[in-house]
């Protein structure tokens, strides 16, 4: 399994929250592979993992999440890693 890691900056929490929920986490459930999602946030920073069967699977959502744009979140980083062990 490979895990696709996305940091962001939130700029407007309502409406950032509204997005993640209503465009987001439905468009990566439904991406090929799609395994398992966490959704953070801690003030002002979020920071995502989700979880796909195959590597390539988790290059192709890392594409997807890096054509999305929102005008209240800006993206800091997306890495593709690895998985190595869960519980």
């Amino acid at each position: 399994m490979h895990a696709v890691v996305v940091r962001v900056n939130v700029g407007d929490v309502d409406n950032a929250e509204k997005a993640l929920r209503g465009e987001v986490v439905p468009r990566i459930s439904q991406a090929p592979g799609f395994v398992a999602g966490y959704w953070t946030r801690k003030d002002d920073k979020g920071l995502s993992m989700v979880i796909f069967e195959t590597e390539e699977d988790a290059n192709r959502a890392s594409e997807m999440v890096r054509s999305m744009s929102f005008d209240y979140v800006s993206l800091e980083d997306v890495d593709v890693r690895e998985v190595v062990a869960h519980a």
